[in-house]
């Protein structure tokens, strides 16, 4: 098995600081004064994340849409 293939076995984890828990959810979302309206940059969520990682990007005016994780192998 090469590196990459051992890398993309492993589950991701979500993207709140210091939370190293599987990512269940991907918080969608863009910053309009830099990206096109298009373009969505992924942060994981675990499902005790996902609230605060939203409230976090849709007080900036950020967030775009929440959508489940795909397990890994799926």
């Amino acid at each position: 098995m090469t590196e990459a293939s051992a890398a993309s076995s492993e589950p991701d984890v979500c993207s709140a600081k210091g939370c190293r828990a599987d990512a269940t959810w991907q918080v969608l979302w863009n910053n309009p004064r830099i990206h096109t309206p298009d373009r969505r940059k992924v942060w994981l969520a675990c499902d005790e994340h996902r609230e605060s990682l939203e409230a976090f990007l849709g007080a900036r005016g950020f967030l775009r849409d929440t959508v489940p994780h795909p397990a890994p192998g799926a």
